[in-house]
């Protein structure tokens, strides 16, 4: 992850324009972090706009579930 101040990034744009190709580019505001710079790419995906449910699906950073059924169930309480 790149970092650049402000003016740093005023005064080169094209530099981190190629930064963000590679990951997201923080800039800052006296020292604090207050704007970040993404690809297109990565905010469509970070977004979650233009994609089906097949495709979110099929990427690779899509949480796996594990749908075993539970084999210890509650069971119903004795009132007798």
């Amino acid at each position: 992850m790149t970092t650049l101040s402000s003016r740093e990034f005023n005064q080169h744009l094209n530099l981190a324009k190629k930064a963000a190709a590679q990951g997201p580019v923080i800039i800052t505001d006296r020292g604090k972090p207050a704007h970040v710079l993404l690809s297109f790419e990565d905010y469509q995906r970070l977004s979650g706009k233009g994609h089906k449910i097949a495709d979110l699906l099929a990427m690779p950073e899509t949480l796996e579930l594990d749908l075993t059924p539970a084999r210890d169930l509650p069971r119903p309480a004795e009132l007798s």
